[in-house]
């Protein structure tokens, strides 16, 4: 067949050959942040996009590693930039599957101590986890006279704005005990926010408090597996009928590589096509993991069914 996908490995896709993949596939998990949109902004197509998807009987599912809201609150924002058929049950945040691996895995009996926002407390209170309550006020504070809760078995690290000596400090007491659990919801290192500035992510969060403990996280999202257990869990896919579609190839990449997906890059976000065929030019092994099978230049492309010259 004409323009049909023969080979993998950083293969830019189009047209006809875009409609040959998603034939093939019935379900696709987007990425939101540089996928489906840039802050505020919807990516230009995006709504279409996953209203075809949807109308061709696809099931979609968002899967993010951004942990400041609750589902419920992303489902108001995609409301709010033109997406009409976005149901709570679709989107996986870090934060929500955070709290279903407190709640159903590790099946925590005490509080969680919480480094991260609003998104995390929420999902956990959501979900019927125990946890110590955030401290409007720490300024006056201090590590050596501070109460620490002795029902505290987890520690859960995301993104947070308030972050602080003390909150690092707190943490680093409760993990003494080898028996508290040690989660991050995502391993982030950094956001892109506009005019070019960045904002540290939940990972390097997670840095200091590895290094202070000298213990590693367990990662609940991307690239961990357990975001796409949640999925399946839930909704039975099958792995070789799923597709991944992300903009950040050491999180989305890894994660649909880790999970057994099909993988696609889309160019609206964080990584760039030179970056993905360095990966798959080197000569480390390793690196073959962050290899995209397909790139598209952005996911609107999904909306071309006729083959392109």
């Amino acid at each position: 067949m004409a323009g049909a996908v023969t080979s993998k490995g950083c293969q830019k896709i189009r047209g006809s050959q875009i409609k040959e993949l998603l034939d093939a596939k019935r379900n696709v998990l987007f990425d939101c942040d540089g996928v489906i949109w840039n802050g505020e902004t919807a990516v230009p197509g995006a709504p279409e996009v996953v209203s075809s998807l949807k109308q061709q009987g696809k099931n979609v599912f968002f899967v993010t590693n951004n942990c400041t809201r609750p589902r419920e609150n992303y489902v108001q924002k995609f409301s709010r930039l033109g997406f009409n058929d976005v149901a709570q049950e679709e989107i996986f945040s870090s934060a929500y599957c955070s709290a279903v691996y407190l709640r159903d895995v590790a099946k925590v009996q005490g509080k969680v101590f919480v480094i991260g926002g609003s998104g995390v407390y929420n999902e956990l209170r959501d979900a019927g986890v125990p946890f110590v309550e955030e401290e409007t006020d720490t300024s006056g504070g201090s590590i050596y006279d501070c109460p620490l809760d002795s029902e505290v078995k987890a520690v859960l690290v995301g993104y947070d704005e308030k972050f602080n000596f003390l909150k690092l400090a707190k943490a680093c007491c409760y993990l003494r005990n080898a028996d508290c659990l040690f989660l991050a919801t995502d391993p982030d290192p950094w956001h892109p926010l506009r005019g070019g500035r960045v904002t540290p992510g939940s990972g390097s969060l997670t840095a200091a408090l590895e290094t202070a403990t000298d213990r590693k996280a367990t990662v609940i999202g991307k690239p961990s597996r357990f975001m796409f257990e949640c999925i399946a869990s839930q909704f039975g896919v099958d792995p070789a009928q799923c597709l991944m579609v992300g903009d950040r190839l050491e999180t989305d990449i890894l994660f649909g590589t880790n999970c057994g997906l099909d993988t696609m890059l889309t160019l609206t976000g964080v990584s760039k096509m030179e970056e993905a065929e360095g990966y798959r030019d080197s000569e480390a092994p390793e690196k073959k993991d962050f290899v995209p099978d397909y790139v598209v230049d952005t996911i609107a492309d999904f909306l071309q069914t006729e083959e392109e010259d």
